[in-house]
C-alpha cells in the first residue's frame, strides 16, 4: 500500500493500491488504466489488445499482457504524481576516483554531451571497454543539474551486479535497486537501478535514462518494453543505449538518423579482445544426450582444475546442465561446481559464490553470457554449433574472459560438430574489433 506521495512521483500505479490519506491528495492525478476508444490499449505498457482475449463481463476489459506486474482493467484507473526533481542538491556527487583512458574520456564526454542536449544516442563499446565508469562523468553531471537517472537492464544479474558499483561511486546520492526477486522497499531516489520490465511502473520520470545490454531478450525486439522506457522518460527526457553487440533495429535507427552513436573498438586496460579456439569433436550431442563427454574435453577441464584456473562452462539448454554435470562428477574430479539457468531459484547465490572464489567453475546456460564479470576467467562453450548460440551471443560468450587487467588473456574454447555461421561470424566480429583497436 503506498501511504506517501514521494512514492507516485514519476510512477503509474493501480489506485487501488493508495492508502485512504492518498485518494483524495490534490497531488495525485489519475488516466485510464485501459483506453477504448480507438480499440483496446494497455495505458501501462501500450499493449492494442484483442477484444476476445481481453474481454470481462459487462463490456470490462482488462491487459493480459503485463498481468504480471499487476492487473490492469477498465474498472479502475491509473494513479500517478507529476516528477518533481526534489531532491536536496549535493556537492561533487561523484565520489569515484578512478581514472579513465583518453578514449574512454572521449566516450565519457560525448555521454555528457547526450545528456546535455537530451538525445538518443547509442554507445558501441567492446565488451570490457570499462563502460560503466565511462558513465559517471555524466551522471554526475545530471545529479548537479537535479535531474533524475534511470539505469535499467533487461537481466537482473546485470542489475544486480552494477548496483553496488553506482552506488560506490555516488555515495552521497539517494539510490534504489528495483527488480522482481528484490526485497527492497521502493524509496523514491534519485538514481533508480531496475530492470526493464520495472519501468512500466514509472511515468514521465527520467530525465535521464540509461538502457544497458539493450540487444539482449527479453528487451530486443519486445514491443512493449520498448514503450516501458518511452513511457518512463520525460518527454524532453535523454536515453542512452550501450551493447557491444548491436542488433538489426539499432542499425536501423541509426541509418534512419533516429539516433547518434559512438564506438569504442578497445577495452580499457588496452589488450586486445582473447580471439576464439574451434575444437571439432565428433558425436559431441550424442555423448552429452547420454551424460557422457569426449576425453579430451574432460582432459581440458581437468587440467583447467588443476591449475586452479576457474572458468564458465556454457551449455545450450537447461537439459543439457545435469547431463553434463552427471558425467563430470563420474569422474570423481576434485573440484567445486555447480549449475545455473534463469529461472533457478538459488541463481543469485550460486553466482554469489562463483563471485567470491568459492566455485571452481560453473556450469552455466546462455543466462551468464553477459553483464556479470569474474575477473581471470577462461571459458568453454559446449555444442556451439548449437542455434541457441547466435552470433551476438558467442561474441558475448567470449567476452567474459580477459576482462581483468591483472589477467587481460585467457582461453576461449569453442566445442563443436561444426564450424556454423554464426561461430564464424563470431570469429569475424572479434578479428575486426582487434584490427580497429589494432589501427588506434
Amino acid at each position: 500500500m503506498i501511504n506517501d506521495i514521494s512514492e507516485l512521483f514519476g510512477r503509474q500505479m493501480p489506485m487501488l493500491m493508495l492508502g485512504e490519506t492518498l485518494n483524495h491528495h490534490p497531488g495525485v492525478k489519475t488516466r485510464a488504466a485501459i483506453q477504448t476508444d480507438h480499440g483496446i490499449v494497455c495505458c501501462r505498457c501500450g499493449s492494442r489488445l484483442k477484444r476476445r482475449l481481453a474481454a470481462l463481463p459487462n463490456n470490462q476489459y482488462y491487459c493480459y499482457v503485463c498481468i504480471q506486474m499487476g492487473r490492469m482493467d477498465t474498472l479502475q484507473q491509473l494513479a500517478f504524481a507529476p516528477e518533481p526533481n526534489r531532491f536536496p542538491h549535493v556537492n561533487q556527487p561523484l565520489t569515484w576516483q578512478g581514472k579513465l583512458t583518453k578514449l574512454q574520456a572521449e566516450c565519457a564526454q560525448t555521454v555528457i554531451d547526450v545528456f546535455k542536449n537530451r538525445r538518443r544516442h547509442l554507445l558501441w563499446a567492446v565488451t570490457g571497454a570499462g563502460k560503466t565508469e565511462m558513465l559517471f562523468k555524466g551522471i554526475n553531471w545530471a545529479i548537479e543539474n537535479g535531474l533524475r537517472v534511470g539505469i535499467a537492464s533487461p537481466r537482473v544479474d546485470v542489475c544486480i551486479e552494477l548496483f553496488p558499483r553506482i552506488q560506490a561511486a555516488f555515495e552521497k546520492v539517494s539510490c534504489v535497486l528495483l527488480h522482481g526477486k528484490s526485497e527492497q522497499p521502493y524509496v523514491y531516489s534519485q538514481i533508480t537501478v531496475c530492470t526493464t520490465h520495472q519501468l512500466l511502473r514509472f511515468y514521465h520520470a527520467f530525465d535521464v535514462l540509461i538502457i544497458d545490454e539493450v540487444d539482449v531478450f527479453p528487451y530486443s525486439g519486445n514491443a512493449m518494453l520498448h514503450f516501458a522506457v518511452a513511457n518512463a522518460t520525460k518527454p524532453t527526457g535523454a536515453t542512452l543505449y550501450l551493447t557491444a553487440t548491436p542488433d538489426q533495429n539499432l542499425f536501423r535507427a541509426i541509418k534512419q538518423n533516429k539516433l547518434t552513436v559512438s564506438y569504442l573498438p578497445i577495452r580499457y586496460h588496452g589488450h586486445l579482445l582473447p580471439e576464439i579456439a574451434v575444437i571439432r569433436t565428433k558425436r559431441l550431442a550424442t555423448l552429452i544426450n547420454d551424460a557422457q563427454l569426449p576425453k579430451n574435453i574432460l582432459n581440458k577441464i581437468q587440467a583447467l582444475i588443476d591449475a586452479k584456473q576457474r572458468f564458465l562452462l556454457f551449455v545450450p539448454h537447461i537439459k543439457d546442465l545435469k547431463r553434463v554435470f552427471d558425467a563430470l562428477k563420474a569422474t570423481g574430479m576434485a573440484a567445486k561446481f555447480e549449475t545455473v539457468y534463469s529461472a533457478d531459484p538459488k541463481r543469485i547465490e550460486k553466482v554469489a559464490l562463483m563471485r567470491n572464489d568459492q566455485l571452481d567453475f560453473l556450469i552455466t546456460t546462455t543466462i551468464l553470457e553477459r553483464g556479470v564479470t569474474f575477473p581471470g576467467i577462461d571459458v568453454i562453450v559446449l555444442k556451439a554449433d548449437d542455434d541457441i548460440f547466435s552470433a551476438a551471443a558467442l561474441v558475448q560468450i567470449a567476452g567474459r574472459v580477459g576482462r581483468n587487467s591483472d589477467r587481460p588473456t585467457g582461453e576461449v574454447l569453442f566445442y563443436c560438430e561444426s564450424k556454423t555461421a554464426n561461430i564464424k561470424s563470431c570469429d569475424r566480429q572479434i578479428k575486426l574489433m582487434n584490427q580497429k583497436a589494432a589501427a588506434l
